[in-house]
């Protein structure tokens, strides 16, 4: 194998006439007087310039950190590396650019040599950046992995330096940073050292309305579809807004403009001690070592007003319910047709119900909501299954995942009526054995 020196100013190995260069820019936290994107950008500029190559993209994640996500994950980058054929060589400023880990050196490494493509960490403080390319000898990668070793135990560090720092300043009632509770924004502390927080003019009215309307007895869900008409942004999107950031981001592999209000975000708005002005830590209030409360800012509810919140909220959720079951039979089986998402039996299982399409707990609009009566839908598929495999006996809900089943329920007619007491309309469902039973669909 031929040795590379990572020390050459030009490549040793061959390419086209205008070898293609990615450049990819990374940063942890984005504010608005950085100037570490334009130092990146910079560096990566004179490298490929200085090796002969051409830039022809970019790849910017920006409020990315790199202990976390490998550049696997990254949103930018994490696609440009699904088309390694559109360049042949990836260009950093630094490698703690491009990893903060050995696993991640590594993963990186294997893929630039699966894929032929080069990997370039500029060196800005060195006279010639460090070049990998798929041919690289044991000296190179060895001194990869030194480097990244070396960014690995530098984020630990500030890891344990961040904790002890955040330790003091939840003692003194001072704001660390993160998410802003909603109903508060960030202010300069009174003692003139760091910062607190206080009551934001245009989310407080918002607060103190959720809380009437759960007095009022509106549920969660309804107040949910409420503040969503009204175009209120959630407490992530309203963190964005005051730092000057769009609203939005990514979540469970999907990119959003900006968040939608669910019963669960409403929930942990209005169960958090800061609405009382409290400093919390893993949900819990912080306390002196008298035993009192840290105040973080001014309380946007009085102790008597957050308690009362709070029973109105355990009233709801521990009323006289039957005895509960196992979990139902068909929870990852029964779909709805309408936006084809699961359906589920009514909570904590109780021995009677519907399953129902929950498409507004999990932030989203469903056009036809399908429900139909546990029992019948249970009974439908046991019996299909029984059909489709030739067996009889008890069936289980972890043999039906196993199987492959399916039940898609469409929505039905609303009414009663006597037809409604004799089953099933088996018109509104579509048995599927996804992975076992060629003949598929049955309906």
């Amino acid at each position: 194998m031929a040795k590379n020196s990572p020390h050459l100013a030009q490549p040793t190995w061959s390419f086209t006439e205008y070898p293609r260069a990615l450049g990819a820019v990374r940063l942890s936290n984005l504010t608005g007087v950085t100037t570490s994107p334009a130092r990146q950008r910079t560096t990566i500029q004179l490298r490929t310039e200085q090796m002969g190559y051409t830039l022809i993209a970019e790849a910017a994640d920006l409020g990315v950190s790199a202990r976390t996500m490998s550049p696997f994950e990254r949103p930018s980058l994490s696609s440009w590396l699904r088309r390694p054929d559109e360049y042949d060589a990836i260009v950093w400023s630094h490698v703690d650019r491009a990893v903060r880990s050995v696993t991640h050196m590594s993963e990186l490494i294997e893929w630039s040599e699966t894929h032929a493509t080069t990997l370039v960490f500029g060196m800005p403080e060195e006279h010639q950046p460090l070049v990998v390319t798929p041919q690289a000898d044991g000296e190179v990668i060895r001194r990869c992995m030194n480097l990244a070793y070396a960014a690995e135990q530098e984020t630990r560090a500030i890891s344990a330096r961040l904790t002890s720092a955040h330790e003091v300043l939840r003692a003194t009632g001072r704001y660390g940073g993160g998410l802003v509770p909603f109903g508060y924004k960030k202010a300069p502390h009174p003692s003139g050292v760091g910062w607190c927080l206080a009551p934001d003019p245009e989310t407080i009215a918002v607060v103190r309305a959720i809380v009437d309307d759960v007095h009022s007895g509106l549920s969660l869900v309804a107040i949910a579809r409420k503040l969503e008409t009204a175009g209120i942004p959630v407490p992530r999107d309203r963190h964005a807004q005051l730092q000057g950031r769009p609203t939005g981001g990514r979540r469970h592999g999907r990119d959003f403009e900006r968040f939608r209000w669910t019963a669960g975000s409403l929930s942990k708005i209005l169960r958090t001690p800061a609405l009382m002005g409290h400093r919390v830590h893993k949900g819990q209030t912080v306390r002196d070592n008298e035993g009192l409360p840290v105040l973080i800012g001014p309380p946007l509810l009085t102790a008597e007003e957050f308690q009362s919140l709070q029973d109105t909220l355990n009233t709801r959720s521990k009323g006289a319910h039957p005895k509960r079951r196992e979990t139902s039979l068909l929870i990852g089986v029964a779909y709805c047709a309408g936006c084809n998402g699961r359906m589920f039996a009514p909570r904590k299982a109780y021995a009677y119900g519907d399953y129902v399409c929950r498409a507004s707990a999990r932030g989203t609009t469903c056009t036809a909501q399908a429900a139909i009566r546990a029992s019948w839908l249970d009974d439908y598929t046991v019996s299909r299954y029984h059909d489709a495999f030739a067996t009889d006996g008890e069936v289980t809900r972890e043999q039906l995942l196993k199987a492959g089943v399916r039940v898609t329920v469409t929505k039905g007619r609303s009414g009663g009526g006597p037809d409604r007491l004799t089953g099933p309309d088996t018109s509104r469902l579509v048995f599927t054995i996804v992975s076992s039973l060629p003949e598929q669909p049955q309906t």
